[in-house]
């Protein structure tokens, strides 16, 4: 059996940043190492193409990753089989750093031990992910109690390596006891209805501006549920046009003393109005598919306490 032997690795940056990597190819898999104590870059939101750090610790970050896995693309040239990637950042300050495993092919090397796919959007290679964040959304919460009535802020994305634009939208979440739900689980609606943040409606709950359309902000209020127990925040994430908005695909919060208010365009905020009755869906054709790409995520555990209890 033919082995591929790593004969060259380069790394050269896009942008010229302080970062230090180190990069590991094995025969199968890769190991990306970063580190800079002198960065303002939170290591936790790294990316090597759509995979998040295996591990962190005194402010690095770690990927071992396969080199099936995680987007890396593969190109031959003579004999020289190369897979790529890139190190990305989105926050400030962003970067992208390409990854290149370079091998020697074997003289026996032939296909199927290399089968070109051909994706044009890349929409089968999207990463979506939740976290909890800090106050201002520039960095990862540092701690995931929260006092009852006080704001939860929960950023939701979905990453790609193609530079088609991407609407994320937050279809349905709900609150739970359990990471894994059961029938007679016991749950907290938080957004209902294709995308109505139904919780707004009796607290302060809200959708705050986007930084990026692939991205979502969600201040959520501290809710009466299952206090001083572990809770787990269950949503159902879409990847879609930014241009496919209707009463099916959108983001709506209710604002005190006007009423729902879509999002992404509050003049037309008419899509919101099956919020307080049923949402239908609607036949529009979305990304490649035509039906959008869906994720069920899950965010977790975080713990509500009572603030009032000495």
């Amino acid at each position: 059996m033919s082995v591929l032997v790593a004969v060259m690795l380069f790394l050269v940056p896009a942008v010229a940043v302080n970062e230090d990597i180190e990069v590991d190819c094995g025969h199968t898999e890769v190991t990306v190492r970063w580190s800079d104590p002198r960065s303002q870059v939170e290591p936790s939101l790294l990316l090597l193409g759509t995979c998040s750090p295996n591990s962190l610790y005194d402010g690095k970050a770690v990927f071992h990753v396969n080199l099936e896995d995680c987007n890396f693309r593969r190109m031959v040239t003579g004999d020289q089989l190369s897979f790529l990637n890139d190190l990305t950042y989105i926050y400030d300050p962003a970067f992208s750093q390409p990854v290149v495993c370079a091998y020697e092919r074997p003289s026996d090397w032939f296909p199927p031990l290399y089968t070109p796919t051909f994706n044009t959007y890349g929409y089968s290679n999207l990463a979506f992910q939740m976290r909890l964040m800090n106050a201002d959304f520039t960095g990862p919460a540092l701690s995931s109690a929260y006092p009852l009535g006080s704001l939860i802020p929960i950023m939701a994305a979905v990453y790609q390596s193609s530079h088609q634009p991407l609407l994320l939208l937050m279809e349905e979440c709900f609150a739970a006891m359990t990471p894994q739900l059961q029938p007679d689980s016991p749950v907290y609606p938080i957004i209902t209805n294709k995308g109505c943040l139904v919780d707004s409606k009796t607290t302060n709950s809200r959708f705050q501006l986007r930084a990026r359309t692939s991205e979502m902000h969600l201040s959520l209020q501290a809710f009466k549920f299952a206090l001083g127990e572990d809770v787990y925040i269950h949503c159902k994430l879409m990847a879609w046009d930014p241009e496919g908005l209707d009463s099916s695909k959108k983001a709506c919060h209710f604002v005190k003393g006007h009423g729902w208010e879509l999002l992404d365009d509050p003049a037309r905020s008419n899509l919101c109005r099956c919020c307080d009755s049923h949402c239908m869906n609607r036949r529009k054709r979305g990304l490649a598919s035509g039906l959008g790409v869906m994720k069920n995520t899950v965010l977790g555990p975080l713990t509500i306490i009572d603030g009032s209890t000495p």
